[in-house]
């Protein structure tokens, strides 16, 4: 029986989800913390991938819609008393809005600019949650919020979920990145997602075929910026903290990397560089005292074997249909 190339994609992303999904009954429950953390920054990588693998567009400010949505659980359940579910819609809201403010600011700008202007309002927004610490972190520290204190357990139906055992952090950042990554698949088979493509082809095309691709700009920014903000938002109900430190542009060049290393503009590729950049760093810290010169020459070997990144170069070469 021969599969068509759209069944394929269906089934490969099944099989991704199961072989997750299995991974918590064999992994101890030191890695069900672990990779529960690289599942929600694999989401964070995802949201990124539109905007950069399938939009075409270079952003060095993403950290400020994943702290957007982490700010909007951590500031809700520490000075409101949100529930979890109300917390997580609270941080969804705040990266939407702030997605789209941004967009409607820097998209006026195209290529480096663009770049720059991303990079300046996510600065404005790391400095602006300094600068109202008294809110944005906990008395006597600079940092951020201890939330487990104040989180209540999740309550679904009659049953609840305490979210710091192991075993439920796992299979709710499961959900969310399964939902996300189903949701990316769908998007970038949609004409949408189609369209999306163009514009990182040849916008001024795109533009001459009738499409208003300032539109569709501001959509892929929009969209990105809410995953990327369900990322912080799910970080945030996890882990229970929320610090200054994930505003900081390091966090903005680390999906950018992720996604480089798996794979611009592919739907795995972002989970895949996730994977390899925690493990890398998690082994080779254990080894190494100065462990991020190992991590730099893995790195810088797998970019000389693997150009299009990981996923990317298969694709590439081997097989053409991977999404």
């Amino acid at each position: 029986m021969m599969w068509s190339d759209t069944t394929k994609v269906f089934f490969l992303h099944a099989i991704v989800i199961g072989l997750l999904l299995a991974l918590q009954f064999v992994l101890p429950e030191y890695h069900h913390t672990s990779v529960a953390r690289v599942m929600v920054l694999a989401t964070y990588a995802m949201g990124y991938n539109i905007l950069f693998g399938y939009t075409g567009l270079l952003s060095l400010g993403h950290a400020m819609f994943f702290g957007a949505g982490m700010y909007g659980v951590g500031l809700t359940v520490w000075w409101l008393d949100f529930s979890p579910l109300e917390a997580f819609g609270a941080g969804i809201l705040a990266s939407l809005v702030l997605a789209l403010l941004v967009g409607i600011v820097a998209l006026r700008t195209t290529g480096v600019s663009f770049l720059i202007v991303t990079m300046m309002l996510a600065q404005a927004g790391y400095l602006a949650a300094i600068y109202f610490k008294d809110i944005t972190s906990m008395p006597n520290s600079g940092s951020g919020l201890v939330i487990s204190s104040k989180l209540r357990p999740l309550e679904i139906g009659s049953y609840q979920f305490n979210l710091s055992h192991p075993d439920v952090r796992y299979n709710i950042a499961l959900v969310v990145f399964s939902v996300c990554l189903l949701a990316c698949l769908l998007l970038t088979r949609s004409p949408i997602g189609r369209i999306l493509i163009a514009i990182r082809e040849n916008e001024s095309r795109t533009l001459m075929l009738g499409y208003d691709t300032f539109k569709y700009k501001l959509l892929s920014l929009v969209i990105s910026g809410v995953m990327a903000g369900i990322g912080g938002a799910t970080y945030a109900l996890l882990f229970s903290y929320v610090g200054i430190t994930f505003l900081e542009i390091q966090y903005s060049i680390h999906p950018l990397l992720w996604t480089l290393l798996g794979g611009i503009g592919t739907t795995i590729g972002p989970l895949v560089g996730s994977v390899l950049m925690y493990y890398l760093i998690d082994i080779s810290s254990g080894l190494f005292q100065s462990y991020f010169f190992a991590v730099g020459a893995v790195l810088l070997i797998v970019v000389l074997w693997f150009r299009q990144g990981i996923v990317g170069t298969i694709r590439s070469k081997w097989i053409s249909w991977l999404p």
